[in-house]
C-alpha cells in the first residue's frame, strides 16, 4: 500500500490563513511579549458590548431551556426577529423559514457557498474582497473571477466590468456594500443598475450586509435584495459582531429562500448543530433593542474616519479615498514603494510590495496594518479605525515619522 503524499487533504491544504486575524495575533503575540504595537489590522470594536445585550445573556444563561439542544436553524423567537430585520432593514420582506442562524458571519458565507455551488462553478468577486471569500468559494468547490476596481473608480465595480467577466459557469455575483475593506458604498442607482443585470444574466446574488447601519455623511444604505426580481435568487448574509460590538458572540446569519435555507440548515446540522443558545438570546436583544448604543458607537467611528483619513493622506506617497461606510480606511500606497514617487530607502530597506511596507511598518513603526495582497493585488493597505482615539492617533504619527509627511 502506498502511503499518503500528505497528512493533510489538498482540499484542506491549500487555504489560506486569515490575512486579518493573522495580522493581529502577530500584534497581540507582540503586545503579550512587552511591545508597544498598536494594531490597524482586526476590524473589531474597541466597545464593550452594550449592557442590555449582556443583561439577555446573563439572564439565558440561569434559564435550564437553553441549557439543550436547540434547532440546528436557530431559535424561533430569533429567526422571527431576524425576518422582520431583514424586512426592515434591506426591504427584502422574508419569513422566518427563511432564515438560518450561523456560528458567526463566517459559517453564513461557507453555508451559502456550499449550498449554491457544484464544482467548477464560477464566482464573480469584486475586488478589493474581504480575504474569506474566495477562500470559502474554493472550499466549496466554486472557481472566484476577480474583477477589481480601484481608487480612480471609488472601489465599486461597474456593470461593463462584470459584463467582461461573464461566462457560461458564471452562477453567483458577490455584492458587498458597505464595503470591507475598502468602506465603500455603492449609490441606490448602481445598486438597482447591477441588481438588474444580475437578474437578467440568471445569476445568483450573495449580498453581505454586516455593515448596514456603518453608513456616513448622509448616504443610505441600499440592499440590493429590495429588488423585486431578485427575491428568488437572492441570499443576504448579516451578523451582529460589528454592529453591536459582538465580535466574540459569534452570532451570524443568511436569509433566503426557503429551499437553500432548509439544504444549508442540513449542512450545519452535520458540522456545527445549534449555534450557543445563550449568544442567541443575546443577539435577540440586540436585533430587537434601541440602536441608541449603535449610534453612539457609529459617532465614534465617524470621528476616527476622518482623523484616520487626514492622518493618512499626510504620509508621504499615501493616497487615502474618504470611505462613506464600514470601518476601513483602504489607503493607495504604491507612490510608497520602490517604484513609486518617493525615495526607495526606508530604515535602510526598499519595500516594492505592500506586503514588505506592511512588514516595515510593523517591526520599525510597531504599527500592525494588512497588506492589500489579502485583498486582491498588492499596492494597498487596510487600516481599521475601530480602535480607540488615542491608539489611533499614535499609530497615525508612528507612521509619518517612518516614512515621512507628504
Amino acid at each position: 500500500m502506498t502511503a499518503p503524499s500528505s497528512r493533510v487533504s489538498d482540499r484542506i491544504g491549500s487555504i489560506a490563513e486569515s490575512a486579518t486575524l493573522a495580522v493581529d495575533a502577530k500584534a497581540k503575540a507582540l503586545k503579550a511579549a512587552g511591545e508597544d504595537v498598536i494594531g490597524f489590522g482586526a476590524g473589531e470594536p474597541d466597545f464593550p458590548t452594550p449592557g442590555y445585550i449582556v443583561d439577555a445573556a446573563v439572564q439565558a444563561a440561569s434559564e435550564p431551556r437553553f441549557h439543550r439542544y436547540s434547532p440546528a436553524a436557530g431559535l424561533p423567537e430569533l429567526r422571527q426577529a431576524l425576518a422582520e430585520k431583514t424586512t426592515r432593514d434591506s426591504g427584502f420582506a422574508v419569513e422566518p423559514g427563511q432564515v438560518l442562524v450561523t456560528n458567526g458571519g463566517k459559517q453564513a458565507v461557507y453555508n451559502t457557498f456550499a449550498t449554491l455551488l457544484n464544482p467548477g462553478d464560477e464566482v464573480i468577486v469584486p475586488t478589493p474582497y474581504w480575504t474569506t471569500y474566495p477562500e470559502a468559494i474554493r472550499l466549496a468547490g466554486g472557481v472566484p473571477r476577480e474583477v477589481f476596481a480601484g481608487p480612480e473608480q471609488g472601489y465599486q465595480v461597474t456593470v461593463e466590468q462584470l459584463e467582461a467577466a461573464l461566462t457560461e459557469r458564471t452562477k453567483v455575483l458577490l455584492f458587498v456594500s458597505p464595503s470591507n475593506p475598502t468602506g465603500a458604498v455603492h449609490s441606490p442607482e448602481a445598486t438597482e443598475e447591477i441588481g438588474r443585470w444580475a437578474a437578467q444574466n440568471g445569476l445568483w446574488v450573495v449580498t453581505d450586509e454586516i455593515y448596514v447601519h456603518l453608513t456616513y455623511d448622509g448616504v443610505p444604505f441600499t440592499s440590493i435584495a429590495s429588488l423585486p426580481e431578485l427575491a428568488d435568487q437572492v441570499v443576504v448574509l448579516n451578523g451582529v459582531a460589528k454592529t453591536y460590538a459582538m465580535t466574540g458572540w459569534r452570532v451570524g446569519w443568511m436569509v433566503g429562500p426557503a429551499d437553500v435555507i432548509k439544504a444549508a440548515a442540513n449542512l450545519q446540522s452535520h458540522a456545527t448543530s445549534n449555534v450557543a443558545n445563550v449568544s442567541q438570546m443575546a443577539a435577540l436583544a440586540a436585533v430587537t433593542g434601541p440602536l441608541d448604543a449603535v449610534e453612539e458607537m457609529k459617532v465614534a467611528f465617524d470621528r476616527r474616519r476622518r482623523a484616520m483619513v487626514e492622518g493618512l493622506n499626510a504620509v508621504a506617497g499615501f493616497s487615502c479615498p474618504t470611505p462613506q461606510g464600514a470601518f476601513y480606511a483602504y489607503v493607495d500606497v504604491r507612490d510608497a514603494l520602490a517604484d513609486g514617487a518617493r525615495p526607495a530607502e526606508v530604515a535602510g530597506r526598499t519595500p516594492t510590495t505592500s506586503a514588505e511596507l506592511a512588514e516595515l511598518i510593523l517591526e520599525e513603526a510597531k504599527v500592525a496594518v494588512v497588506p492589500g495582497e489579502a485583498f486582491g493585488p498588492s499596492g494597498y493597505l487596510r487600516l481599521s479605525y475601530a480602535l480607540g482615539d488615542d491608539d489611533l492617533a499614535r499609530g497615525l504619527e508612528r507612521i509619518q515619522r517612518l516614512l515621512g509627511t507628504a
